[in-house]
């Protein structure tokens, strides 16, 4: 098992927000978080990514308790911008994909296969803060992937897109997961949940 959620309990001033939640992902598995706004879908995922502590229960990978050097096989797409506006695209990608332990020129490469797979090159050179608000998710979603993780969260990864995106998107979540990514996300959008995903958790 890639992931096992074993009763996740969180609350945040005195209301509960996650109650005994317990789910588990193999490798190659698409699962879809769904519930109403509020229902603890991005709080169960920043628990997950180790943003948060629970209150009760455990996050296991890999068949041990999560650790903070088990991020470096997490990628995470996160609802809300996380760029550097004055940064330029294609510097911002490679540094925050060395992060995760590529080295840099590692990070470059690749960086710019995934420039070339989603139609980014001729914005390499230009700033994070000129982009429209789908290429800023296009720009998050390779920094969520460019070290090759073996488990991808995806918090409302198809906000900003338009229809070609959402089906350029959904295309390499599958592709991922052919490749043996196991891959956890959250998203209203229900055709991408009735297409891409394997299993679903209702919070």
């Amino acid at each position: 098992m890639m992931l096992q959620l074993e009763r996740i309990g969180k609350q945040f001033d005195g209301r509960k927000v996650l109650d005994g939640v317990s789910f588990g992902l193999e490798r190659g598995e698409v699962a879809g978080l769904l519930g109403c706004n509020g229902a603890g879908k991005t709080t169960l995922l920043r628990i997950v990514c180790r943003l948060l502590e629970p209150d009760s229960g455990s996050v296991v990978f890999d068949g041990h308790p999560m650790s903070q050097a088990d991020l470096r096989e997490v990628g995470y797409l996160p609802e809300e911008r996380g760029l550097y506006r004055g940064m330029g695209v294609e510097e911002q990608a490679v540094y925050l994909a060395s992060l995760k332990g590529l080295s840099r020129r590692q990070a470059r490469q690749e960086v710019g296969q995934w420039f070339a797979r989603l139609g980014m090159e001729e914005w390499r050179g230009r700033k994070a803060g000129q982009l429209s608000k789908g290429m800023q998710q296009r720009l998050q979603f390779v920094v969520a992937v460019a070290h090759r993780p073996r488990l991808l969260i995806l918090d409302e990864p198809f906000s900003g897109f338009d229809a070609a995106s959402a089906d350029m998107l959904r295309r390499e979540v599958r592709r991922l997961a052919e490749g043996g990514t196991a891959v956890l996300l959250s998203t209203h959008n229900l055709e991408a949940v009735e297409t891409m995903c394997t299993k679903t958790l209702q919070l």
